[in-house]
């Protein structure tokens, strides 16, 4: 049966809607594309808006030939590559025993975990802590203090027990452990979720510039998030020390504002690329992850 032309005028203004509001969201970011393409001029004089002025790809050229920003760029994808794995499988370990009913004081355990949720030990005793534990200026003090989030281990918690009891308890009766059965079964039929929760953990890494403020000194320890943190708070002295000059050479036909966008583009690129491979899981995982049964 066809719509009324009411319902047919309700849908065409909703995805009239959603499609404007979906060209808001993206203005941002065409706004930095056409700046980081646009010449000196251009920019300056403030011409630019969604297409660039005057095209040149000279800024991403001089960004990418920057020694500074390539170490941080290296920083941020051992950071995140090397905190994912490490964070995704100390959250899967710990979730899969508190997924189990027969686990002796699992209830406190769950409590415990929620407790660190609420409260921390602070900013200054983390700080004497990991200077205690000699990380301070060192790539672990990045991802370490971070290798489980109680967030995304209930998630991953809830969905190991909407996984079918029967499973388990064939694979016992053919000899199977614990280790055997998490490796074996489990993880195979929890990719979903898997795949969900190592991509918050990746973006969490690579967006994070906080705890490389506090704990990182050496210019090229220094993640990526907080080389443009210092590329934007920076006066023109400092940015000189970041290797990336204010007044450039005028044959480049390029200015700060377009390093800058070229930049952010640059940095934000990475995760563009990654998510599209795990989309497919991704509204599931969070789905049945995070709705217990």
């Amino acid at each position: 049966m066809s719509a009324s032309p009411a319902g047919r005028a309700f849908t065409a203004l909703n995805y009239t809607f959603f499609v404007l509001l979906g060209l808001t969201t993206m203005f941002p970011f065409l706004n930095l594309i056409a700046k980081s393409l646009s010449s000196e001029e251009a920019v300056v004089s403030g011409r630019v808006t969604l297409l660039p002025v005057d095209w040149q790809i000279g800024t991403y050229r001089y960004v990418m030939s920057q020694s500074l920003f390539l170490a941080s760029f290296q920083v941020s994808v051992f950071v995140t590559v090397a905190g994912t794995l490490l964070a995704l499988f100390m959250t899967t370990l710990a979730a899969y025993p508190l997924s189990k009913p027969r686990l002796h004081g699992r209830k406190w355990f769950i409590l415990m975990y929620i407790f660190t949720m609420l409260f921390s030990g602070g900013l200054i005793p983390t700080y004497l802590l990991m200077q205690s534990l000699q990380l301070i200026d060192k790539l672990p003090v990045l991802f370490l203090p971070a290798m489980i989030s109680v967030y995304n281990m209930l998630i991953i918690k809830n969905y190991f027990e909407s996984l079918p009891d029967s499973l388990e308890e064939s694979a016992k009766l053919d000899g199977a452990g614990n280790l055997t059965i998490l490796w074996r079964i489990t993880l195979p039929l929890s990719l979903p979720v898997l795949a969900t929760i190592a991509l918050f953990y990746a973006v969490a890494f690579w967006n994070d510039y906080f705890a490389s403020l506090i704990y990182i000194n050496t210019p090229e320890n220094k993640p990526l998030q907080l080389y443009l943190k210092e590329l934007f708070v920076s006066s023109s002295d400092t940015f000189l020390q970041l290797g990336a000059q204010i007044n450039v050479d005028a044959a480049m036909n390029t200015s700060p504002q377009a390093i800058q966008a070229a930049s952010i583009l640059l940095a934000t690129l990475p995760i563009l690329l990654v998510y599209p491979f795990l989309q497919n899981y991704f509204v599931k995982g969070v789905l049945v992850g995070s709705v217990k049964e």
